[in-house]
């Protein structure tokens, strides 16, 4: 008479704790810190994927700018690629994944890549309480924990992200792009760092006769000398060129991963609102606007062509042509080449 009791009795205590056990598995499941955003409104709203493919919620005029930025694209990489291969997680370590929002961004520096950083940083909640993207150091937008990568994630979770989430980039007119990495990393006296690791080589190499001060300080790196050095076959042999000067088709791979948005420096103001608006925060988060009084424009770019031979602006074309037929830029009109 008593076993069926007892039997009961270690049913009842084995239920209970297999309750406590799926109690507190799905407590620690939850995400230590809230999103920009109500969550019960992220539950039930589109995703920026969504947003885009439907097409009602952004300015139509807007849209058609995006397509036909994504079919040139698509027409380029069917005309200049010759064949296709599978991504492997080399190729993604620069998309940023923001797992909260369904956002994938391949971030290219020189192309207003701290302030998206900045952005994100703040819709993740990495910063912690600053709800402004300004107010967060350049330098801390560019520490290495404060995101995950698209490389971090196995195969399936790779692949199941850039099904669903919308995947942006933000690219650049190539020439400028250049001239902006080489001011800001050999004519700025406080990037000892590059002119240690990248002036004293550059000087060793390409200046006839350097002084025992360049060579071991590598801080007066001429514009022509980085261009002897980006062009010299033996560069690319020793090691990947740096983030700052690599062609953005090597960094961001626009032949394997479909971007959704593909942004434009030119048009920053306009393609970052968009996007937010896409992600739905706009109301929530401006993206930060731009100094125009450092930024180097096109006739900048021109006055440092200028001393740049025929031949070398050739080479330096050929080395960076991708990047301007994959994302339609054309020649421009200061090069003597022709």
């Amino acid at each position: 008479m008593r076993k069926p009791k007892v039997i009961r009795m270690v049913f009842a205590l084995s239920l209970g704790c297999f309750i406590m056990v799926i109690f507190y598995f799905n407590s620690s499941l939850k995400p230590a810190s809230e999103p920009v955003g109500d969550r019960s409104e992220q539950k039930s709203r589109r995703s920026p994927l969504q947003t885009l493919y439907d097409g009602d919620q952004v300015e139509s005029a807007v849209q058609a700018i995006h397509q036909g930025r994504r079919e040139l694209l698509e027409e380029a990489c069917r005309s200049y690629t010759r064949k296709r291969r599978v991504l492997i997680p080399e190729d993604l370590k620069h998309v940023i994944v923001d797992d909260q929002h369904g956002l994938l961004y391949c971030y290219v520096p020189k192309v207003a890549c701290t302030n998206w950083k900045r952005v994100l940083m703040v819709l993740t909640g990495v910063n912690g309480s600053h709800r402004d993207p300004l107010a967060i150091p350049a330098n801390e937008a560019h520490i290495a924990g404060n995101f995950r990568t698209l490389s971090e994630y196995s195969t399936s979770q790779i692949n199941q992200r850039l099904r669903s989430y919308l995947k942006f980039v933000f690219v650049r007119e190539p020439f400028e792009r250049l001239v902006s990495a080489y001011r800001n990393k050999f004519t700025r006296s406080y990037n000892t760092a590059f002119h240690k690791r990248y002036g004293t080589k550059i000087v060793r190499r390409h200046r006839p006769d350097p002084q025992p001060e360049a060579l071991e300080r590598g801080n007066d790196v001429s514009f022509e000398e980085f261009v002897y050095y980006l062009v010299d076959p033996a560069t690319q042999r020793e090691e990947p060129f740096n983030e700052h000067w690599e062609r953005v088709h090597s960094l961001c791979h626009p032949c394997l991963i479909h971007y959704d948005v593909v942004g434009k420096y030119e048009t920053l103001e306009q393609d970052s609102r968009y996007v937010l608006q896409l992600a739905g925060v706009e109301d929530q988060i401006s993206f930060p606007a731009s100094s125009k009084s450092t930024r180097t424009t096109g006739d900048m770019a021109a006055q440092f062509f200028h001393n740049i031979s025929p031949f070398y602006q050739k080479k330096l074309y050929n080395l960076y042509r991708m990047d301007f037929l994959l994302f339609n830029y054309s020649i421009p009109a200061y090069l003597k080449f022709r």
